[in-house]
């Protein structure tokens, strides 16, 4: 076997070769992050066996994720180490040493003397995934921050407006009335039955001229300031607001196409979508990485925190928020969606509520069951089947 360690960074890598017995193949050379430095690399692994080489990098956020999805469709045999791993072997020299060179064959050295395992279809899937899912959360921030600004607008335009639908106006029909008049005195200059017609086409025939009536008698009294310039934010506002909502599908699309290529089980538990399935597995990523049901708990913060001074130990704690923000809220919400759509998880889900616990304590306590059901059908691949 001959291992290749590669050390990942941001513009340049570095890459060395080494046989199982020590021997050094090729010393540590540096290739670009780029398509002239992985046609480099390539051109040093062609001198060996494609099945004989195991090519090992260091897990570091997103700049390797490139040269893995490189290396892996072109059929080679890629391993991700822990950086811990490489870490506690550097702490064993005798003279503190770290440079990229060094660190390319503390990873050889870590795959000889540690366990591994080799990336799969399904970890470049997860790593799609968890990008996707992240991302979109982003996107979801946005869009909540730019509706609170676009109510602040309106209270200072057309302050009444916001209590005129019962949905509030972050609904279609108030968002198509602002982009073509949002100043209450156009509003109310408009001809009721133009104003009618823009309610009933909106609001797929919800609205219409009764509303109109009520809507320009609402215009005519208001306070609003009547400013233009507040009027340009409020339309570039919603137009952003109903981009991010396009982009959000999109993304859904992407994450459906993905998940239905991965075909998990953790699709066969009531309640678990697409959406929902996809942010967990890609915030869980490798199951194997989790010895135990509490390991998974704790990493996605869902674990009581501990508090104890002295003889005192608090009885009952919060859960620890800690680990995956994403993952705990997908969790949290798939508890709710499961007791929806499953007796025994309803069953469990009442019988917290009974014993005192409100809404969110109890949706708590189904996630701990969650977790240890999709702990268990992940790590022995098998559906779920609780009645």
């Amino acid at each position: 076997m001959i291992f290749i360690g590669i050390d990942i960074a941001k513009q340049k890598h570095f890459a060395a070769a080494m046989t199982a017995d020590g021997e050094v193949l090729i010393p540590s050379f540096g290739f670009t992050n780029n398509s002239e430095g992985f046609t480099f690399l390539l051109s040093k692994l062609k001198t060996f066996d494609k099945e004989n080489l195991l090519i090992g990098l260091e897990s570091t956020a997103h700049y390797g994720e490139n040269l893995i999805g490189y290396l892996f469709d072109l059929g080679y045999h890629v391993a991700v180490i822990n950086p811990i791993q490489t870490a506690t072997l550097r702490k064993t020299n005798i003279r503190k040493t770290k440079t990229d060179k060094v660190d390319a064959m503390l990873i050889i050295k870590s795959m000889m003397v540690n366990s591994y395992r080799l990336f799969t279809k399904t970890d470049i899937d997860l790593l799609h995934l968890k990008s996707l899912c992240r991302f979109r959360e982003k996107i979801k921030k946005s869009k909540a921050r730019l509706k609170i600004q676009l109510v602040s607008y309106v209270d200072v335009l057309f302050p009444e407006l916001q209590y005129f639908f019962k949905s509030g106006i972050h609904i279609n029909t108030c968002y198509e009335l602002l982009k073509r008049h949002s100043i209450p005195n156009d509003i109310a200059a408009l001809h009721l039955t133009y104003l009618g017609n823009l309610l009933q086409k909106a609001s797929h025939g919800r609205f219409g001229k009764e509303e109109a009536i009520a809507l320009k008698s609402l215009a005519k009294s208001s306070v609003g300031t009547g400013n233009t310039s507040v009027s340009i934010q409020i339309t570039q506002s919603i137009s952003q607001i109903e981009l991010l909502e396009k982009q959000i599908t999109e993304l859904d699309k992407t994450i459906k196409s993905i998940m239905l290529e991965m075909d998990s089980v953790i699709l066969t538990i009531p309640g678990i979508g697409y959406l929902n399935g996809a942010m967990i597995l890609s915030e869980i990523g490798d199951i194997s990485r989790f010895s135990n049901p509490s390991k998974l708990l704790a990493y996605a913060g869902l674990d009581p925190a501990v508090n104890q001074s002295g003889n005192f130990n608090a009885k009952s704690t919060r859960m620890s928020k800690r680990g995956s923000k994403l993952l705990r809220y997908a969790l949290i919400n798939a508890a709710w969606n499961v007791s929806l759509n499953n007796r025994t998880f309803k069953n469990y889900f009442l019988s917290k509520q009974s014993q005192g616990n409100n809404h969110y304590t109890a949706l708590g306590h189904v996630a701990h069951k969650l977790i240890r059901i999709i702990f268990k059908i992940l790590k022995d691949n098998v559906a779920f089947n609780l009645d």
